[in-house]
């Protein structure tokens, strides 16, 4: 069974409402045969990253940056799934006071370095999160999870 791996930072309110989007939409109903993992950024290991077959990944932008904790996630990732792990969908949303554009250059940044392929279009949200904003996170989280599904 494929398995979708969700690596998060939700130090906040508005963070969480964006990641809990995310895994509803991951573990539709209607989507069947996917095994969805959540992992903390903090404690996601590159055993997690091989066992999957996609990710997803969530932080806010802190200073103009992802946050330290996705940062670690990456560092400690990085060169023992380099190899394996190429090829592989990904997606991720990010939630700012007001901007984001650094943050979402980071996780390009690592990303494109780590070969990994972009399956759907990122979900930046800046302030309160909106319906439209919990939406699309929700569909976000169906995209990947019905693209390892079928």
């Amino acid at each position: 069974m494929p398995t979708l791996l969700i690596i998060h930072h939700t130090p906040s309110p508005n963070c969480q409402e964006l990641f809990e989007a995310v895994v509803s939409g991951a573990t539709a109903p209607e989507i069947e045969g996917v095994r969805v993992v959540r992992r903390a950024a903090l404690a996601a290991t590159s055993a997690d990253v091989l066992a999957a077959d996609g990710y997803l990944l969530g932080t806010p932008a802190n200073l103009g940056y992802m946050s330290g904790a996705l940062k670690y996630f990456f560092d400690q990732i990085y060169y023992p799934c380099l190899d394996d792990t190429r090829g592989r969908p990904f997606g991720y949303w990010v939630h700012g006071g007001n901007d984001v554009t650094g943050a979402v250059r980071s996780i390009e940044t690592v990303t494109t370095g780590l070969g990994w392929r972009r399956a759907a279009e990122p979900v930046t949200v800046t302030g309160t999160p909106g319906r439209d904003a919990t939406e699309a996170c929700w569909e976000l989280g169906a995209v990947l999870a019905a693209g390892l599904a079928g």
